[in-house]
């Protein structure tokens, strides 16, 4: 049986295992636009910046960090304030064992409850288990930009998931 899942804040101290969840999206898929993968030090300004704003969350299971997930600012001009975009990242030694569904049911709590309206994710295509969590957890299709990046030697779409909360 599985160790018990703990969904909490994020701290400094997990920064390292937030950056090596993150790394292999960085330099080996085009999942992240990032050209080159963030250290613990930058890791650990994020978890302080978007923690203290909207929210950044880790599953640990058995004492190990399991994946994690935050929400950030959707854009600057301030008629978007009550939007934010979220995003997810679960370790491959974690496949498929609920870690992205109870990532996202916590975090998606906590910023209704800090007053936001509307989360959106962006997705870089194609990724198929991607938009299968997202619509399992109630995000629906709003639209693609078309070859928006470019990344690993051809441009890329992103698509844009929206759930109200």
């Amino acid at each position: 049986m599985p160790a018990a899942l703990t969904i909490r804040d994020a701290r400094a101290v997990d920064a390292e295992a937030c950056a090596a969840i993150y790394r292999p999206h960085v330099i080996a898929s085009w999942v992240s636009f990032e050209l080159e993968a963030p250290d613990a030090d930058e890791m650990a300004r994020r978890i302080a910046d978007y923690g203290a704003s909207h929210a950044w969350l880790v599953a640990e299971r058995g004492g190990e960090i399991a994946g994690y997930a935050y929400g950030s600012p959707h854009r600057t001009r301030a008629a978007y304030a009550s939007s934010c975009d979220v995003a997810i990242y679960v370790s491959a030694a974690f496949p498929r064992a609920g870690i992205g569904r109870a990532l996202y049911g916590e975090l998606l709590a906590r910023l209704k409850a800090k007053g936001l309206h509307a989360a959106f994710a962006g997705i870089a295509q194609p990724n198929p288990a991607s938009v299968a969590l997202h619509e399992a957890c109630g995000f629906t299709p709003v639209g693609m930009y078309r070859e928006v990046g470019w990344k690993l030697g051809a441009w890329r779409d992103v698509g844009w998931w929206q759930r109200l909360l």
